[in-house]
């Protein structure tokens, strides 16, 4: 279960000024914890404390920050269990997904610790003509400073460590604000940096409204600001960022194609499918949204995923059995509940779902949706998917980039050619062969195009981001 209260990192030390902010179990809706609240002088003050460890943290030797991630990695380990159940109540997360969550955690950290040493640069001819004659080059990677860090409540541990932990490796100070609604994961991160022998303003994380929340984007001694969230937010936060660098993961409504070869495999695309639109309720910007099956083999798919779909076992997420728990909130239920009703009152079919009860959203299934539907040509992200079919694969790729999102796509294909056609041509930052787009090892160089946002994470490439590189000429001749 959880403390009865959490404090907020401030500089590396916990502070409990206030238990103002209410952390609810996502299924009973009842309050379940409450944490410290960061007011603006507060977030001020971690500012402050981040620009003051910049230098100290940049001293630290690559060997030293791998020290950090390690000691991470171990007490995420022995800590397990404990991350597993936070994550099932202060975000609704199924049980099993919880854990895979929790295993995620420690995948992110344990590459992190292993791209610290790895660090490197270059030596560079400069030679090209004789005016360059006796001149040699050389560059390397050097930290950009403090990084302001905005993560979700969907992963509440996995994509705020996407953000921690490449901040870590390469020596950035950073200030975290998790999601309001789930921030005791990144306070259990916060609690077990706090044991390390990081330089004092190393980190801090800090909750706090959206409303009193500015100087996350627009205080200048911030070199960066990574957001992972809804796009309407996100392209905001650019707009007012000022001159930092800005990394955008934002959201997605993902397709996935599933070619007449897969006869042969049916339930087996069916299985990863129904993973993949229906997982931790859909709350996901890799969620299977769009479902595109060659016409040829849509009516035994659709039959068939339909009938699995009606299998899915909901209700309480600590309950080892349930696949589809709640929706983050009641409104977000809402939300969603009257886009499907929205859609069928526009002509779409319910194959199955459509109810709600709080925030609990049945697993729904929709067909001949209109493309313009909020459920269709918007982010749903809750337990809803779409059936379409397509005549050729040409078809198949006009609709897919028939979007202004462009996440991840997966593609079910025996045809090497076809499977190369949509890395070629599927607008979209990522695409899976074989697999759902929802498919992601933390080590992968993961963001979109378009609506989903710009930058990409993964520890090696958010590394990039977070440090500059900083050229030398010797003349030696």
């Amino acid at each position: 279960m959880l403390k009865p209260t959490y404090p907020y990192y401030l500089a590396n030390e916990p502070r409990q000024p206030n238990t103002e902010l209410e952390v609810t179990d996502k299924y009973t809706g009842k309050v379940a914890t409450r944490v410290a609240l960061a007011d603006a002088k507060a977030i001020d003050a971690a500012i402050g404390a981040a620009v003051a460890a910049e230098a100290p943290l940049r001293r630290m030797a690559p060997y030293q920050r791998q020290a950090v991630l390690e000691h991470c990695v171990r007490r995420f380990r022995e800590r397990f269990d404990e991350l597993a159940m936070a994550l099932c109540i202060e975000a609704g997360k199924p049980i099993k997904d919880a854990r895979g969550e929790v295993t995620r955690l420690i995948d992110t950290f344990k590459v992190a610790a292993e791209e610290a040493l790895r660090i490197d640069g270059e030596v560079i001819n400069l030679e090209i003509s004789q005016r360059a004659r006796g001149y040699r080059g050389f560059w390397k990677r050097v930290p950009i400073g403090p990084c302001s860090f905005i993560s979700p409540f969907n992963f509440p541990l996995n994509l705020a460590a996407h953000k921690v932990a490449p901040a870590l490796a390469v020596g950035c100070p950073f200030v975290l604000k998790p999601a309001s609604r789930t921030p005791i994961g990144a306070l259990i991160i916060g609690e077990v940096l706090a044991e390390t022998d990081l330089p004092k303003g190393a980190f801090s994380i800090l909750p706090a409204h959206r409303d009193g929340a500015d100087l996350f984007t627009t205080d200048e001694r911030f070199k960066l600001l990574s957001f992972t969230g809804s796009p309407a937010v996100g392209w905001d936060l650019k707009a007012r960022a000022g001159k930092k660098k800005v990394v955008l993961e934002l959201g997605g409504n993902a397709a996935c194609v599933i070619d007449a070869d897969q006869a042969d495999r049916l339930d087996f695309v069916i299985e990863r499918v129904i993973f993949g639109a229906f997982y931790q309720s859909g709350q996901s910007c890799i969620s299977v949204q769009r479902i595109l099956v060659q016409e040829t083999l849509y009516e035994r798919f659709r039959d068939a995923f339909v009938a699995a779909v009606r299998k899915l076992v909901a209700g309480d997420p600590k309950d080892e059995n349930t696949f589809i728990g709640p929706m983050i909130d009641e409104k977000e239920a809402a939300r969603l509940h009257g886009w499907i009703e929205e859609a069928v009152r526009a002509g779409a079919k319910l194959l199955c779902g459509g109810k709600r009860n709080g925030t609990m959203l049945e697993a729904t299934v929709l067909e001949d949706v209109d493309p313009r539907q909020k459920v269709s040509c918007m982010e749903a992200f809750g337990p809803v998917a779409l059936l379409q079919k397509y005549r050729d694969f040409d078809d198949a790729i006009r609709i897919v980039n028939a979007s202004d999102f462009g996440l991840q796509a997966g593609v079910f294909t025996h045809d090497l050619r076809n499977a190369l056609r949509a890395w070629d041509e599927l607008e979209v930052g990522g695409v899976v062969i074989g697999d759902v787009p929802s498919f992601r090892v933390d080590n992968m160089p993961y963001g979109g195009v378009k609506d989903s946002g710009l930058g990409r994470e993964g520890i090696r490439y958010a590394i990039e981001d977070m440090t500059e590189i900083r050229l030398l000429i010797v003349r030696d001749a």
